[in-house]
């Protein structure tokens, strides 16, 4: 009874996405389409944070490549370290969505042995680097191999990203916080099970890479150059989502939001929201709606609601303008946190374009 619980939940995940209408599978074609089914093999099912990207195909390939090239793709460091990677990030930025899902697929893969599983200790914290003082401590136990370093700040960087893209379109966890704890126990071991299924085998790398044109690697990311097709994937989804945003983030909101995020220290923002009131003081009234949504996406996730999102309505953004507004702030809050866990030594010249 639980496994139909949880394969329901599941199912009935996108229908609980909000503020947008993802693309339902049984009316996906083109590169959609090819974004669904890579997940469902990959991934084990069509996981609702890839698939609320889905009005715009360029962000959901995105979406798609960082989240398989970093943590699915089989590589250097171990699926279970890489699975407690993503539920201590998911757990400092509030997620329970995220928090959930992967802290039932680093259960199942500590409970079913599998081979290469590693610790799978969770550590807590946002996201800063060793010998930083005030900085969080990074989620990973330390040292890191220097051989494993793009694949953890990788996944440190994609669920920064997908964290924050959830806490706005989709929040709940795949069995709701309102049923009753014994089923939600019972759910977690089942949703464990299922997901590792797919978490323990091999997962070609770069396989993902042909869903979206090769493009440079950004400076801010070239920690990631060692492994290319790490390298490859945040490249291709950098490009993306700022080709996605023009025409959905006006260039003061995007200088507002750079600025913050520049002096953004990894730390939470305070619970009040006097500091959001002053930072959109400084643009027109007309930019203030995507300015706010920008900004709590990028500092606030889980405060954004239907009052921030009700305003772009009423100015005429579409579904495609909302997710590009909340996946650009999202990803730039989201290199901002994996250029503070990437040691100096990290940060190399990458090559252009990357493969």
């Amino acid at each position: 009874m639980t496994n139909v619980l949880v394969r329901r939940a599941l199912r009935g995940a996108l229908s609980r996405v909000r503020h947008v209408s993802p693309v339902p599978p049984a009316s996906a074609d083109g590169p959609v389409a090819a974004v669904y089914d890579a997940t469902e093999r990959d991934f084990g099912l069509l996981a609702p944070p890839v698939a609320l990207h889905s009005p715009d195909p360029r962000l959901l390939a995105a979406a798609w490549l960082m989240l398989r090239e970093t943590l699915v793709a089989t590589g250097r460091m171990a699926r279970a370290d890489k699975e407690a990677v993503a539920t201590a990030v998911s757990e400092a930025n509030r997620c329970p969505y995220c928090a959930e899902v992967h802290g039932a697929t680093l259960h199942g893969l500590l409970a079913g042995g599998t081979e290469g599983a590693g610790t799978g200790r969770s550590h807590t914290g946002p996201g800063g680097s060793p010998g930083r003082p005030g900085d969080p401590a990074p989620p990973w136990p330390a040292p890191v191999p220097s051989v494993q370093v793009p694949e953890a700040v990788g996944v440190a960087v994609t669920f920064h990203y997908l964290n924050r893209v959830v806490n706005v379109f989709l929040g709940e966890p795949p069995v709701p916080s309102s049923a009753p704890e014994p089923a939600r126990r019972a759910s977690r071991l089942v949703l464990g099970r299922i997901l590792r299924a797919r978490a323990g085998g091999h997962h070609e790398p770069g396989r993902s890479l042909d869903l979206l044109p090769a493009a440079r690697l950004p400076d801010d990311l070239a920690w990631a150059a060692p492994a290319p097709t790490v390298a490859g994937a945040l490249a291709r989804a950098a490009a993306a989502i700022e080709d996605a945003a023009d025409g959905a983030v006006p260039e003061p909101v995007r200088g507002l939001v750079r600025d913050r995020i520049g002096s953004w220290d990894g730390s939470p923002t305070d619970l009040g929201l006097t500091w959001l009131d002053e930072a959109l003081a400084h643009l027109s009234p007309e930019d203030r709606p995507p300015g706010r949504l920008a900004l709590l996406t990028a500092l606030a996730s889980y405060r954004v609601d239907e009052r921030t999102v009700a305003p772009l309505r009423r100015a005429g953004y579409g579904d495609r303008e909302l997710v590009a507004l909340v996946a650009w702030a999202a990803f730039t809050a989201a290199r901002r946190a994996g250029a503070r866990l990437a040691p100096p030594a990290g940060r190399t010249t990458p090559p252009a374009p990357t493969p």
